[in-house]
């Protein structure tokens, strides 16, 4: 599952954190994923999620939290993965300095990831969650440069999961999906259309906009069994602005 919380915003009055946290954590209880990406969660955010969790391991390898930064995170399930290594960077020019940022980005934009082995089968892969920048084209063209990269420097299956604040129809969805990198789109994959039904912004409303921002990519390696675009709210209250989407998949 894929899920951008939506940061710790005290402009957003009645949709603020302290009034929707319960929520989202009741939604990934009722999904239950193994494999949670998060991003925007700030570190009160992340601390949240990590007390009220406690069936996922917190993975942030050599992480500098600090209040100004807004972290994509990996949550695993203890009971289905053990986490054998792992780090993050920063998508920039110089990724190991914390909050670098390039190319007009708005906000400092970072990759996290782990390297996972299953209990069940004992198979290895790899899996990261980001976030690409929500203002600048160039920036988020050229933070996915970095991305596949990282995407050559892996053996085996991989799981690209975050929001990359752009459509399936962007220079950005083909650079990751065409130019060598072997992953392919979980939607695509399952042949659903890109239309209002499948947008994953929606601002509180539960109306969805904008496009599919939020992509699960996966390399062959991967089977995919169905995707959901979740969508559960209570009493018309939404745990965030975007839903989440939550694929099932067997490793081949």
């Amino acid at each position: 599952m894929t899920f951008n919380l939506r940061f710790e915003n005290d402009r957003d009055g009645s949709n603020g954190w302290e009034f929707r946290k319960d929520l989202v954590v009741q939604l990934i209880d009722r999904h239950a994923p193994s494999i949670l990406g998060t991003q925007e969660g700030t570190c009160s955010q992340i601390s949240y999620l990590r007390d009220n969790l406690p069936e996922y391991h917190l993975h942030t390898p050599n992480r500098i939290y600090d209040d100004t930064c807004q972290y994509p995170t990996l949550f695993v399930k203890r009971n289905d993965f053990v986490v054998l290594e792992g780090s993050e960077f920063w998508l920039s020019r110089t990724p190991h300095i914390h909050r670098s940022k390039d190319w007009d980005s708005a906000f400092p934009r970072m990759l996290s990831y782990g390297r996972l082995k299953s209990i069940g089968s004992g198979r290895v892969f790899s899996v990261a969650v980001t976030h690409l920048d929500h203002m600048s084209s160039n920036a988020r063209y050229e933070q996915a440069k970095i991305i596949i990269d990282w995407i050559h420097g892996q053996t085996g299956a991989v799981i690209l999961m975050g929001d990359f604040n752009d459509s399936p129809a962007s220079p950005v969805h083909n650079l990751l999906v065409e130019h060598g990198t072997g992953l392919r789109d979980t939607w695509h994959t399952l042949g659903r259309k890109d239309n209002c039904d499948s947008f994953t912004h929606h601002g509180f409303t539960g109306i969805p906009g904008k496009g599919r921002l939020d992509w699960i990519l996966i390399s062959s390696h991967i089977r995919v069994n169905d995707a959901f675009i979740i969508r559960d709210h209570w009493g018309g209250r939404f745990p965030s602005d975007h839903f989440p989407y939550l694929v099932s998949t067997d490793h081949i």
